[in-house]
């Protein structure tokens, strides 16, 4: 398993890393003993790097993610998790989380400010029975923007000077706001959900030659867009970033499935591979809820992909044109 460093820090991170969102029970429920398998399986295929985040089945994740690694000589492994979300009890009354199939034992309350940073690393710490993480990020702050700008990313550079964390950055969907954050800041890392895939280019337009002038290394999440390029094959109901895939994103999908067939590999293959062509990015996060799928994921991730892929994919409309000079 390859190894990257994030910016300018001394944080490494594996080529693949493990996220986290799936032990969180998103869309559907899943056991402590499926969890703890996927782990297992991903640490044993050379995954050191695992991400997270408080909003990941409010808590579930974390309190998973620190089980499994509490058992891992602490400098074997990178941990990230996030800010912006505190948990707050509430009685669930049988009623289930949204989108994450937990008991909804707690609500969300979202807080960038300078306080509420500091509480929800020291909350996380207390979920993942560790005494530090390596990497912190702002999580889904598109809508509060300006918050976690002026007062949330502060709050991070301070824990990062303290020796608290060695890397800092944010995790969003908007590549745009990814960018200014990189213009105006000295953030490390963005790790950026479902905006570089095969099916979505947007962040060739701003975030990525922001972050290779600025040396902010990109983490590549929801590489398969929540779904629809995760198997060989997209069904009809498959989905595309949380929601039903379209008609349009449907047939386009088959045609990059013809492409892949004509030079032997599959979708999930090409799907993890494409981003690591881009020299800002450090590597993809991959949610995964058991065994089967990691073991899956690390053959996907070590296939070799024809370097003729890439032009017959772009021969067929089917990539940007700009990336015509990336894995040559």
């Amino acid at each position: 398993m390859r190894t990257r460093r994030l910016g300018r820090t001394e944080v490494e991170v594996t080529e693949l890393s493990f996220g986290g969102g799936p032990l969180g029970g998103l869309f559907a429920a899943l056991d402590d003993d499926t969890a703890a398998g996927a782990l297992a399986a991903a640490w044993d295929g050379g995954v050191r790097s695992f991400d997270t985040s408080p909003h990941y089945g409010i808590g579930q994740s974390e309190r998973r993610t620190g089980a499994f690694l509490r058992g891992k000589e602490r400098t074997a492994f990178t941990l990230s998790t996030k800010v912006g979300r505190l948990l707050v009890p509430q009685e669930a009354g049988g009623r289930t989380d949204e989108r994450f199939v937990v008991p909804a034992t707690h609500r969300r309350i979202w807080d960038f400010s300078r306080d509420g940073v500091l509480r929800s690393v020291e909350d996380s710490l207390a979920r993942l029975g560790l005494d530090r993480v390596d990497v912190l990020y702002l999580h889904d702050a598109e809508e509060h923007f300006e918050e976690a700008l002026r007062t949330g990313y502060p709050a991070l550079a301070e824990l990062r000077a303290q020796g608290v964390v060695g890397a800092i950055g944010a995790g969003m969907y908007d590549p745009g706001k990814l960018a200014r954050l990189v213009r105006e800041t000295d953030a490390d890392v963005v790790m950026l959900s479902g905006r570089y895939t095969l099916l979505d280019h947007s962040a060739l337009d701003e975030l990525l030659p922001a972050c290779a002038a600025r040396g902010v290394s990109v983490l590549a999440a929801s590489v398969f867009n929540s779904g629809l390029l995760a198997t060989d094959r997209p069904t009809k109901d498959a989905r595309y970033d949380y929601g039903p895939a379209t008609t349009d994103l449907l047939a386009r999908t088959h045609r990059i499935a013809d492409v892949c067939a004509a030079h032997g590999v599959t979708v999930p293959q090409a799907a993890l591979a494409f981003p690591l062509l881009h020299p800002a990015v450090a590597g993809v996060v991959v949610g995964m809820r058991s065994a089967d799928e990691v073991r899956r994921d690390l053959a996907a991730y070590a296939t070799e992909i024809p370097a003729g892929l890439w032009p017959d994919l772009r021969s067929a409309g089917l990539l940007d044109e700009r990336t015509a000079d990336l894995g040559s």
